[in-house]
């Protein structure tokens, strides 16, 4: 069966099928409203509000699965008294309607001890996981090397975003899709130095980097970013063709390539 990956239109939700359909979202950070009362800003919880989108989603999508791709909770190294008040009912809600598969983020320390006692709730390794088929991590560890082996590998982390400025300066930041490959290459250097071979059944995955969904956390501008400002040792290494990268909007507008839509000032390209 062929896999197929289409963006819900305008949201930072993809939907994945092929022996079963799976939604995929990313960088939820449940919780980020107590980090930021803690900075001087009262916000009320947004919990509610991003639960109820996603259960428009599965009722819209029908998934057999949702993938919560990392960074389902904010706060780190503690765990807040809202995310332990919010995120068990989050994810039991969430598990009353479809299978819930977690693959962990640099945020969701200690989720474990916040994962419903429900058989539809399971958490992955932090290195990522092949689900159906399609290869999953959230973007902060080196992938595990199975995930090189299939056709299509979908990571998170970066919450990548495009800055528009116009002729006088004013600026709009608007979320992005990125479609790109992997540099082989350099990722070598990496898994050699652990014996191990990432040639066995190499294929060249096509990488999809998701946006954030909470857009209370911001992003990383491509378009005035390097390598090297990139966060995750799979980015910041140069292992991710960030050049030839395709660079789509939520509302499907394909920008081109991420190399003729730079906007770098005194920075240099390498």
């Amino acid at each position: 069966m062929t896999i197929t990956i289409e963006p819900i239109f305008n949201e930072p939700a993809l939907v994945v099928e092929n022996q079963m359909k799976s939604l995929i979202i990313a960088d939820i950070h449940l919780g980020i409203e107590w980090d930021l009362y803690n900075s001087g800003f009262s916000i009320p919880s947004l919990m509610q509000k991003i639960l109820n989108r996603i259960l428009e989603y599965i009722e819209s999508v029908s998934p057999d699965r949702l993938i919560l791709l990392g960074d389902v909770k904010h706060n780190v190294p503690q765990i807040s008294w809202q995310e332990r008040d919010e995120i068990p009912y989050f994810l039991t809600t969430l598990a009353e309607q479809t299978h819930v598969d977690i693959l962990p983020g640099n945020h969701d320390a200690g989720i474990e001890i916040l994962l419903p006692d429900s058989k539809e709730v399971q958490l992955y390794s932090s290195r990522g996981a092949v689900i159906d088929g399609v290869g999953y991590f959230h973007g902060h560890t080196w992938p595990s090397p199975e995930l090189f082996q299939t056709e299509y590998l979908i990571t998170a982390h970066n919450h990548p975003t495009i800055r528009f400025i116009d002729e006088l300066g004013y600026a709009v930041i608007e979320p992005a899709w990125i479609r790109t490959r992997l540099k082989k290459e350099v990722l070598e250097t990496h898994y050699r130095s652990g014996n191990i071979d990432i040639n066995d059944e190499w294929k060249d995955p096509v990488v999809f980097i998701v946006p954030s969904f909470n857009e209370l956390c911001g992003g990383i501008a491509f378009n005035e970013s390097l390598e090297d400002d990139l966060l995750g040792p799979i980015f910041s290494c140069g292992g991710i063709e960030m050049n030839n990268a395709e660079i789509y909007l939520l509302d499907g507008t394909k920008l081109g390539l991420l190399k003729n839509v730079r906007k770098l000032y005194d920075k240099k390209i390498i």
